[in-house]
């Protein structure tokens, strides 16, 4: 009977400790800082002229986040969105034209960082295969409704013919 007591004292002791533990450690998660992976910019990019901001604006923003996947490199806040914003920035200063940016990032990345892929031979289907399916979807609903469609001539045969078989 005394160890009964003993690890049902022990017990509650220990859900004691756990609730002061947790009353304790949840005010402190009201002050600490947020963690996701979200960043802000440390240093905001600096730009020489109108003319530099407005080609860079032009360019992220035709270039995809690769962390983000479905936002531009321009409205991403994630760290690498960061780190290419400057990346694009250098490569521009270095005197490389957007081309040549592009072809760097997709050397790095892959076509996934560009917002419109290339034609090519490899992306034929993606730009081609939408309008594929809606072709042969629509020669498939023609066919159907050529065959349901009623004979205009009249020379349809009478399934109760008055054959016997």
């Amino acid at each position: 009977m005394k160890a009964l007591s003993r690890r049902a004292s022990r017990s509650a002791a220990t859900a004691v400790l756990l609730a002061a533990t947790l009353l304790a450690g949840v005010p402190m998660l009201a002050f600490a800082p947020p963690a996701s992976a979200q960043a802000s910019d440390p240093a905001p990019l600096r730009f020489r002229d109108g003319a530099e901001e407005a080609r860079f604006r032009a360019l992220v923003s035709q270039l995809r986040c690769v962390m983000c996947q479905n936002q531009s490199l321009a409205d991403s806040n994630a760290q690498i969105a960061h780190d290419l914003r400057r990346e694009v920035l250098d490569l521009m200063r270095e005197g490389r034209s957007d081309a040549e940016i592009e072809r760097f990032l997709v050397a790095r990345y892959g076509e996934f960082v560009l917002y419109r892929p290339r034609v090519e031979s490899k992306t034929w289907l993606l730009w081609f295969g939408p309008a594929l399916l809606v072709l042969v979807g629509g020669v498939v609903v023609a066919r159907i409704v050529r065959r349901h469609r009623p004979d205009p001539a009249g020379t349809r045969i009478d399934p109760d013919d008055g054959q016997e078989w």
